[in-house]
């Protein structure tokens, strides 16, 4: 039974990172189209979450959790618009670094990861409740 309660809060820390990395997607999607307001100002930079095993030291065993969110550092795009505040003196405006393809490709990867998690508790679940129906 033991092993059945480790395998629930394997898969409880998994559902928590992939509801913080789906938290992130969706600021990303959000400001997907935030440009600077300022001539010389960056717009929205694209944000990446960074996972790692981590010792729980309760259970003695290895957990998922966020290390860090951190700036996705690749280029900005362009777009040209000389009457937007922000354009430079080519009259072009950086565009945020986030692409909605990706984005979404990773949101539809971080909800399957997050429901095999459920299924998984759903399961244990189960054999749990088995074994105390076998055990009255």
């Amino acid at each position: 039974m033991a092993d059945l309660l480790k395998t629930m809060a394997i898969s409880a820390a998994g559902m928590k990172v992939q509801g913080a990395r789906l938290r992130v997607i969706a600021e990303n999607i959000a400001n997907a189209d935030s440009l600077a307001q300022t001539p010389n100002g960056t717009p929205y930079r694209r944000k990446v979450i960074i996972f790692k095993n981590e010792l729980d030291r309760r259970l003695g065993l290895d957990t998922v959790r966020v290390d860090k969110i951190r700036p996705d550092m690749s280029t900005f795009g362009k777009k040209f618009d000389p009457n937007h505040p922000a354009a430079d003196g080519e009259g072009y405006v950086l565009t945020p670094n986030v692409k909605s393809i990706v984005e979404m490709m990773d949101m539809k990867e971080a909800q399957r990861s997050y429901e095999a998690n459920v299924t998984a508790i759903r399961s244990s679940k189960g054999m749990l409740e088995a074994a105390i129906e076998i055990l009255k």
